[in-house]
């Protein structure tokens, strides 16, 4: 399961329901024949019986070279892209790590939580946060989990405090063992980030990642007693959510200006955990960003990297093709969400020389 449910999506106007498939003036790399055969796959998902496809934007060799829109979105249309905002959280904890404020992977979190904490956090530590390896009591598919999302937000709204009932979540098993996604994990990240900074993590995105990149506009969730929502909700277009996989492909590096260091996003790109048993769209997880080897023709694969929300809103980057595709979808709650955005990317792949 990714994320949270609330729809936030809002539309600045302009360009909704075009169909953009375009080369970008000086694109580098990229023929007339490509983007031909672009359009005209992405058109073919026009047709697509399910109208909750939003957009598609795709991104080589730095240029955006095609980017087609659904349903009534466009290209300054904000979209809700659930729990790929983990990935974002990850990026803002390397960010804080970098700038020092937060020791490392593995500081034990109770440095950065207000206690007491229940028995057993002690011995958590950031890295098991962000591998989905915290051994705490929370289990997204599973509503009788104390640390299940939907009971977290409900208790949340109910006390007016979303963090008080999130450090209550008892330990499960001793942390590092076994990989469990949960929004419990992404939340005490982005948590960790805002006592160790100071700053909200919507400021500290703004500041350090959104405004370097040229990210104008952006909207997201705050929860009750005023946190961040480090585990979803936030919403950004799909041209930016492609830009902010064009950093990441760059090695934390955009426009000539170093972002995110590049030692992070090695290691957050890293595979750390193996999860092809639980998940049928990845093989392994690292840093809350995914990755799976993709077919490329009859006899090769690719190893593709990809931060993944709910219904289908997907930042995927293929560092051997020099490629960024990005997808938003509505398909919340709905299994062919997902399917349909690796669908896109396979024959994207086709497509590509």
């Amino acid at each position: 399961m990714n994320g949270w449910r609330c729809d936030r999506r809002s539309v600045l106007g302009g360009l909704a329901g075009a169909a953009l498939a375009t080369l970008t003036p000086g694109t580098a790399g990229a023929t007339e024949a490509v983007v031909s055969r672009l359009t005209a796959l992405l058109e073919t998902w026009r047709g697509n019986p399910h109208p909750d496809l939003k957009g598609v934007v795709v991104m080589r060799h730095g240029r955006r070279i095609a980017e087609t829109y659904y349903n009534g979105d466009g290209a300054t249309t904000l979209h809700d892209i659930r729990s790929a905002t983990k990935s974002l959280t990850s990026l803002l904890m390397g960010i804080a790590i970098d700038r020092g404020r937060v020791a490392g992977v593995d500081a034990p979190v109770a440095r950065y939580l207000p206690g007491p904490l229940p028995a057993g956090w002690e011995a958590i530590t950031i890295r098991d946060l962000l591998t989905m390896r915290s051994g705490l009591a929370a289990d997204d598919t599973d509503p009788t989990s104390p640390g299940n999302e939907d009971t977290l937000d409900a208790a949340g709204e109910k006390t007016g405090d979303w963090a008080t009932a999130a450090l209550a979540v008892p330990v499960r098993e001793p942390p590092g063992r076994s990989y469990q996604y949960c929004s419990l994990n992404a939340f005490l990240a982005g948590l960790i980030v805002e006592r160790a900074t100071g700053q909200s993590l919507d400021a500290l995105a703004q500041e350090a990642l959104f405004a370097p990149l040229g990210i104008r506009a952006h909207d997201w969730r705050t929860l009750p007693g005023g946190h961040g929502t480090g585990q979803g909700n936030l919403s950004i277009t799909a041209r930016d959510a492609a830009t902010l996989g064009q950093m990441v492909l760059n090695q934390g590096t955009y426009d000539g200006h170093r972002v995110v260091s590049a030692r992070w996003l090695s290691d957050s790109l890293a595979r750390i955990h193996p999860i092809a048993a639980s998940d049928p769209y990845a093989d392994f997880y690292g840093y809350m960003w995914y990755a799976k080897d993709e077919p490329l023709g009859d006899s090769r694969t690719v190893p593709v990297h990809f931060a993944s929300g709910n219904g289908g809103n997907k930042i995927y980057v293929v560092p051997s093709l020099d490629l960024v595709v990005a997808v938003t979808s509505s398909a919340y709650g709905k299994g062919y969400g997902q399917r349909r955005s690796q669908d896109i990317l396979l024959g994207i792949l086709a497509t590509l020389p």
